[in-house]
């Protein structure tokens, strides 16, 4: 019913957004790796909301619990199931739009795929679904630390202001030092005032993510059907208000010449790199060698405050919409720890299979 990822290192995601409780059930992790509730915090607490201006109020911790898999601080092998539970949902805004359904949102083709859905708060289309993503990617990336392997993201863009190129040392240093999660600062401050405004006018902004991985050997990835690109292009556009994926130069490929494209081959310090990385890290679907780069457009909120049209389902006529509550003006910041987790998912699942 794809609720499932991965072959060799497999996760099953449940649960809605006003529910109980939303959680993940890791299949294929090898044992003795050492992992606590600590290590899987660390990565919620990045993606977690009510932490600045650019993300929505709601005030969740978003404490995780492992209940299985995990014996005296090592994993054992078995299913690792972990539960976060949800403790400030406010259902009352959605009770009264239930039959009729926002723009931009899934509550139309849920309801017709599956003639009934939960629509408190999106239920098991919302947001609130990536915490099993991401507590599942924060055991994928110690997968990968064991192999040299280190995942990050950045955004690059936001409604419509373009950071400056970067070094991944300026990642590192300054993704977690601003809301808007941009390496290049002073894009980030422009970034940031574009997000107010478009908040004082209750509307919202979309923008462009990227990720990259280090140190990730060559030989990953299948030749046909299992490209590693295309893998990766599966779990990136897997997750919510994903609307476009790029690979290395990605779209502007086709403007180029073969000569301008093809990374030229050399050897440095015994071993063949290639001199330009065009191709993202990625040939025939399997991994290079070089640095694997991605890029993700991501949709601006969907969940805006302003009158929209749209239809009432209970007597199917044409009705009008303002979505209440607590959203964010803008989804890329929040969706960086989502994004490395997917890229950590599909890697750890690679190298086991190689494996």
């Amino acid at each position: 019913m794809g609720n499932t990822f991965g072959k060799a290192f497999s996760i099953t995601t449940w649960g809605e957004s006003h529910g109980p409780a939303v959680g993940v059930v890791i299949d294929g992790c090898p044992p003795g790796l050492e992992l606590s509730e600590a290590d899987i915090q660390h990565e919620l607490d990045r993606r977690r909301p009510g932490q600045s201006e650019v993300a929505t109020p709601r005030k969740e911790e978003d404490k995780v619990e492992i209940l299985s898999g995990v014996f005296e601080g090592k994993t054992t092998g078995t299913p690792i199931a972990m539960l976060v539970r949800n403790k400030d949902a406010d259902s009352s805004k959605y009770d009264l739009i239930k039959d009729t359904p926002r723009p931009g949102h899934a509550d139309y083709t849920y309801q017709m795929k599956y003639g009934i859905r939960d629509h408190r708060g999106g239920g098991r289309s919302s947001a609130r679904e990536t915490i099993g993503r991401v507590a599942a990617g924060a055991v994928a990336k110690k997968i990968l630390a064991r192999h040299g392997i280190e995942i990050l993201a950045h955004v690059v863009e936001l409604g419509g202001i373009k950071a400056s190129p970067v070094q991944v040392d300026d990642i590192k240093a300054n993704i977690e030092s601003n809301p808007v999660r941009c390496a290049d600062l002073e894009a980030a401050k422009a970034m940031l005032e574009r997000v107010k405004h478009v908040r004082e006018d209750k509307d919202s902004i979309g923008g462009i993510v990227e990720i990259i991985a280090l140190g990730v050997p060559p030989g990953l990835g299948e030749p046909v059907f299992d490209k590693l690109d295309a893998d990766l292009a599966g779990a990136l556009m897997g997750i919510g208000a994903v609307k476009g994926i790029e690979v290395g130069s990605g779209f502007a490929a086709a403007a180029m010449t073969g000569s301008q494209m093809n990374d030229p081959f050399e050897v440095q310090d015994g071993r063949v790199v290639c001199s330009t990385n065009n191709a993202g890290g990625i040939l025939g679907g399997i991994s290079s060698g070089e640095t694997i780069v991605c890029r993700i457009a991501v949709k601006p909120t969907p969940s805006i405050a302003r009158p929209q049209n749209t239809v009432d389902m209970s007597n199917m006529s044409g009705t009008e919409i303002i979505i209440e509550g607590r959203h964010d003006p803008t989804i890329p910041p929040r969706i960086v720890p989502v994004a490395e987790a997917m890229m950590a998912l599909v890697l750890a699942d690679h190298m086991l299979r190689s494996q």
